[in-house]
């Protein structure tokens, strides 16, 4: 283990409208707000965070010229009742889906995933889940990055995750294309905040697993990019 997930974060032109959209959704509370950040917490401490980017590119999914890379899967005690919530609130119906599960764009053009959790039980943020062109792979490497052991590993896919922590699942895609931040006609659509206690000696750690360092940062803050191309902080 290197570090912990921190946050995950979503680039939005709209941060606040964003953020309304997923605290209706999905019961989020606001922890904090300024003009380019917001901060979400799930019922569990989970933060879901946007990021103001002005020059945000929507993905058009399933479009690989313009992908998704990330998106959010939620449990839904009635699916059919979150989907119309969804649309409700800004929400678009997406191609795609089956009989567990439904596929949407949020206001800023992120998909997400409506799906159907145990009657009676209440909404939840399943899991954050990431494209790539190797699933295992790029598991292997967020296992080792934030301490989580691989729970599921099959054809065209795999999965972190531990009780009290926020899975992450991996979701491999032949037409693969992924962004090359700060490049605006490649754009990042999410990073994970991975926190830290000493940056110094984590950064040679997560670029002996596969990681590549990127321009920019901050007083408390790097980035980098994963073994697939998508751009994370280590922060601290």
């Amino acid at each position: 283990m290197i570090g912990s997930l921190y946050s995950t974060v979503l680039d939005s032109p709209d941060i606040k409208g964003s953020a309304a959209f997923y605290a209706e959704l999905a019961g989020l509370s606001e922890h904090y707000a300024d003009d380019n950040w917001v901060t979400l917490l799930t019922k569990e401490g989970w933060r879901v965070c946007f990021q103001r980017a002005d020059d945000h590119v929507s993905p058009r999914w399933p479009d690989p010229a313009a992908p998704q890379q990330f998106h959010l899967d939620f449990r839904f005690p009635d699916m059919a009742a979150g989907v119309e919530r969804a649309i409700e609130l800004g929400a678009t119906r997406l191609p795609g889906g089956g009989e567990t599960w439904t596929v949407l764009a949020d206001p800023a053009g992120h998909p997400f995933c409506v799906c159907q959790g145990e009657p009676g039980s209440e909404i939840q943020l399943a899991d954050v889940a990431i494209d790539c062109p190797d699933a295992a792979a790029l598991a292997g490497f967020y296992s080792e990055l934030l301490g989580l052991p691989v729970t599921w590993e099959g054809e065209g896919g795999g999965a972190i995750g531990a009780d009290g922590k926020l899975s992450v699942i991996f979701q491999q895609v032949e037409t693969y294309n992924p962004p090359q931040w700060p490049d605006a006609a490649h754009p990042q659509q999410y990073h994970l905040d991975v926190k830290v206690t000493d940056i110094e000696e984590a950064e040679p750690k997560a670029l002996a697993l596969g990681a590549t360092k990127l321009p920019g940062g901050g007083e408390d803050f790097r980035v980098y990019a994963d073994p697939a191309g998508h751009p994370f902080c280590l922060i601290w």
